[in-house]
């Protein structure tokens, strides 16, 4: 297909520009066509939008990948505009089967070796006066920096992509107030670090790194690309090497507690299917996991682990999808699982799967990173913050039927043939997974669904967490029809979900 025929460059460009301003809410004068896309705070469900309202314009579905190739908007117009390759289209994503190139994890699992604490004298663990953030204009991030504030008498200095500190520090405030815990007293105590994660010495110059490194005390890093279309290689750079510099601004002028926000996702391994892993447990399989984030914390924890071998305290905090916040029903309306649950109401049907709800609000999460770390006797160890009473989907789908919507369970194959014959408007958020959730991977062509049904995952054990928690007033608030009523209300409120 010749898209000049159709298309010239600035047509693309000035329908990207409108499109993205619609999606973040602003206006097309704020949107500059050079500004990587990331920098918009784009999420990869968002992304996935874009690429699939493109395909309704263009007549064909492009990869998401020309997102990582071409990341700004004047780049993507102008590749869109030419002629494109044939591999450079997916055709057809229920077909396709993926094979992604030859990847050893093991050999990526190389931390510097000049990253060294060596003698380096150590600082207070439990009373940290300044405390550096990654993630802060991330979900988990933001309640992160909202228990640190509330818990601690720390200035946060949060590392945020941006032109110049005002700039900075306005994000951060926003996707607080977004969540609704913004606190105008805390306003001198939130310090803006310009900076990028996927850049060597985090974006700042050496001089600015070695200032950074001798003010901190303690460092959070929770921040990462999460992205479920990209295979391993775009999301490496903020991943994997983001985490070294992590590490290595920890590891300079004095030594610096590093609490790293890891996730379940390095259990992924078939190797632990059916096995329960205990939060001490060494992970060291990675062959048959196929998602790049994935394999990205796989790796990045493996270079936790070895500086701590190396001298430098940490500890690992290891959650798996966070839902919205118990109490407020606040949460994050373009993660996987509220995308999955409006996409299914929409369609009508949920697949019936034997699949188990073990996500942990984020309230929780927050308040246990924040607790553990400042626990001296946390030092060295991993934390699962697992829910600890998972819920199965056939009881999510019974709240939904109770709520007054009329869905239906059906056999998963059932459910994807729905899914490709009948989901054709991007205004279902199943639309925009399609590439994540019928592209078939490995020997077995297995969807990534098919590789989280409960037979193929392991039992996340979070016994010493809990042990870890008692005392602290901190525990996970069941899974109950109540706290669905409470995050279906807010999603009703904000527009995410209609009223059954």
């Amino acid at each position: 297909m010749n898209l000049k025929n159709a298309y010239s460059a600035a047509d693309i460009q000035a329908w990207l520009v409108s499109n993205l301003a619609e999606l973040l809410g602003v206006e097309t004068d704020e949107i500059d066509v050079n500004e990587h896309l990331e920098n918009y705070g784009l999420d990869s469900a968002q992304a996935m939008i874009l690429v699939s309202k493109l395909e309704k314009m263009l007549g064909f579905q492009p990869s998401p990948l020309l997102l990582w190739h071409y990341p700004n908007i004047a780049a993507l117009s102008q590749r869109l505009a030419e002629d494109l390759p044939q591999d450079a289209v997916i055709q057809d994503t229920t077909a396709a089967v993926n094979t992604p190139p030859a990847l050893d994890l093991n050999a990526e699992a190389v931390l510097d070796p000049t990253i060294r604490p060596d003698a380096l004298p150590p600082v207070s663990i439990t009373e940290p006066k300044h405390v550096f953030l990654t993630g802060g204009t991330g979900y988990l991030g933001a309640f992160i920096i909202k228990e640190l504030l509330e818990q601690t008498n720390a200035d946060i200095y949060c590392l945020v992509r941006a032109a110049n500190p005002q700039e900075g520090k306005s994000k951060l405030e926003k996707n607080l107030q977004a969540y609704a815990i913004w606190d105008e007293k805390y306003k001198s105590r939130i310090v803006p670090v310009v900076g990028d994660l996927a850049l060597p010495l985090l974006g700042m110059g050496a001089e600015q790194f070695q200032i950074l490194a001798a003010n901190i005390d303690t460092i959070y890093h929770s921040g990462a690309l999460l992205n479920y279309v990209y295979p391993y290689a775009p999301l490496k750079a903020a991943n994997v090497l983001g985490t070294q510099e992590v590490l290595r601004l920890a590891s300079q002028v004095k030594l610096k507690p590093v609490h790293y926000v890891s996730s379940v996702a390095v259990f992924e391994s078939p190797a632990y299917a059916g096995k329960v892993v205990k939060e001490q447990d060494d992970f060291n399989h990675w062959e048959g996991i196929f998602l790049g984030y994935s394999q990205t914390k796989w790796v990045a924890e493996k270079l936790v682990k070895i500086a701590r071998d190396r001298g430098l305290p940490v500890t690992i905090h290891r959650p798996p999808l966070i839902s919205g916040d118990s109490q407020t029903g606040i949460c994050n309306t373009h993660d996987f699982i509220n995308l999955m649950v409006k996409g299914c109401l929409q369609m009508g049907y949920f697949p019936d799967v034997e699949y188990m709800m073990d996500m942990s609000p984020v309230d929780y999460v927050s308040k246990a990173i924040v607790y553990l770390s400042m626990q001296p006797s946390s030092i060295g160890k991993a934390f699962h913050l697992q829910h600890p009473q998972p819920a199965p989907l056939s009881t999510l789908i019974k709240w939904v039927q109770s709520f007054g919507y009329p869905v239906k369970a059906i056999p998963y194959e059932q459910w994807q043939e729905e899914l490709i014959n009948n989901v054709s408007s991007v205004d279902n958020p199943l639309y925009t997974l399609r590439p994540f959730l019928l592209e078939r991977w490995s020997d077995e062509q297995l969807t990534i669904p098919d590789l989280y049904l409960q037979s193929k995952r392991p039992f996340i054990s979070c016994e010493e967490t809990l042990k870890a928690l008692e005392g602290s007033s901190i525990s996970c608030p069941p899974i109950t029809g109540e706290m669905f009523m409470t995050y279906t209300a807010y999603l009703i409120q904000t527009g995410f979900l209609n009223v059954a």
